[in-house]
């Protein structure tokens, strides 16, 4: 008797993570690409030195990572259902405290032409941001605040 083997969905084979280590960009990247893909667009997300003008020391990340990552995972799931030719989905977030010219957020797709992976990039870190239980803090030389809108709960 001929058993039908399960069907792997694409989304088992994204990446979807959240760490406090430093984010390797190029091994996300390798991790991502397949022969299906002729185009691979990366956004990196990094810490700038300012914030409207006022000098940045670091910024800091608290996360919820199990939820985050289920966010993120619903996320790729929105970005296959919009774009269905997307061969690859990889989306790192880092939390913790990060210096000038770190990566934050590094998000990886694939796709055999570029038009896809950009709009479906664009998708991620914008959707990402506004649903995905992280928050930053500026540190400046004076004091701290929360990212409007970025302040995590006490409960």
């Amino acid at each position: 008797m001929e058993q039908s083997a399960r069907k792997e969905d694409p989304i088992d084979r994204d990446i979807f993570e959240v760490t406090r280590e430093t984010i390797d960009k190029q091994d996300l990247e390798a991790r991502i690409l397949t022969g299906a893909a002729g185009a691979i667009v990366t956004f990196d997300g990094v810490v700038r030195n300012q914030t409207k003008g006022r000098p940045v020391l670091s910024l800091s990340y608290e996360a919820y990572p199990g939820m985050a990552v289920k966010e993120m995972q619903r996320i790729g799931r929105e970005i296959r259902e919009k774009w269905p030719q997307i061969a690859g989905i990889g989306m790192i977030h880092r939390f913790g405290e990060m210096q000038i010219s770190e990566s934050s957020i590094v998000i990886v797709i694939t796709s055999p032409h570029r038009k896809a992976a950009f709009e479906a990039c664009q998708y991620a870190i914008d959707t990402l941001k506004k649903t995905v239980p992280i928050w930053k803090k500026e540190i400046f030389a004076d004091g701290e605040e929360w990212v409007e809108g970025s302040r995590p709960s006490s409960d």
